[in-house]
């Protein structure tokens, strides 16, 4: 099993494009076991198959991760409109596959449910509120089950989502750290980040991306250590503030993701 220093080095179910049984022949070709663990196919698909696999796998489940299905990243501004939790409309189909989500990770005993709860905006007074209550429903009910809700880095500078941490101060809320969502989203630098939200740090991706040269489109996303997350100084100043977790590779473009993770795995264990 492969690590990077301390740092176990995984893979996201989902960046495999891949049935269950052809996710665990990769891990095995790439001699890595802990995964972050996609429960979409079961909380919106109810594909009992993909649950019944997954509770017979031998993997180790850094943390499970949930999506919501009215989602669309098209761009910027239809991800702002229709991202996590954001909107009312789909506010209580998306409170039940949360509750499904937490519900399974705890069966697993995973300790971490990661998800993108939609952008932060501090400026409207309602509409911050109206989220804030929301995740702190979410992390009371993943606080009772014995997990723990990471929010994912990216769509909000990190100083507003420490202001928005710092807010709800709970003890079941932390952080899903992705340095190249900072940069896809274009809201700041990664590095400087990790020290902002040091303290709530529980998980990270390994992905890469470069800056958009249009303001408010996307940035795009490149192999690992091709961008601008300037990956060496990244994983010196994660090991700077602490971090011992998992190192989970995350590929969501391309058309070798294989062979790129398997590039990453490389680059990690060499390190």
């Amino acid at each position: 099993m492969l690590t990077c220093g301390n740092n176990p080095i995984g893979v996201c179910s989902w960046s495999l494009q891949m049935a269950p049984q052809a996710i665990r022949q990769a891990m095995n070709q790439l001699d890595i076991r802990h995964i972050h663990l996609d429960l979409r196919p079961w909380c919106i698909e109810q594909s009992a198959e993909y649950l019944d696999f997954i509770r017979n796998a031998d993997w180790i489940i850094s943390s499970t991760m949930i999506g919501f299905p009215q989602e669309d990243y098209t761009t910027l501004d239809t991800i702002r409109v229709t991202g996590g939790i954001v909107p009312d409309s789909c506010w209580d189909r998306n409170k039940d596959i949360f509750l499904s989500a937490v519900k399974v990770t705890a069966e697993l005993k995973a300790k971490f449910l990661s998800a993108h709860i939609g952008f932060i905006d501090h400026r409207d007074i309602e509409g911050a509120q109206k989220l804030l209550e929301r995740v702190r429903f979410m992390a009371d009910h993943a606080g009772s089950k014995g997990v723990t809700l990471l929010m994912e880095t990216g769509q909000e500078t990190a100083e507003q989502l420490k202001q928005f941490l710092e807010q709800l101060n709970h003890p079941a809320l932390g952080v899903n750290f992705d340095p190249a969502n900072m940069i896809l989203y274009n809201q700041g630098n990664p590095i400087d980040a990790v020290d902002v939200l040091g303290p709530w740090i529980r998980h990270v991706h390994i992905k890469d991306a470069k800056r958009t040269a249009v303001p408010g489109t996307w940035g795009s996303e490149v192999t690992w250590s091709q961008g601008d997350v300037q990956a060496d100084r990244f994983i010196k100043t994660l090991r700077g503030a602490g971090y011992k977790g998992v190192l989970a590779i995350e590929r969501e473009a391309g058309d070798q993701r294989l062979t790129d993770i398997e590039f990453a795995v490389h680059w990690l264990s060499q390190l």
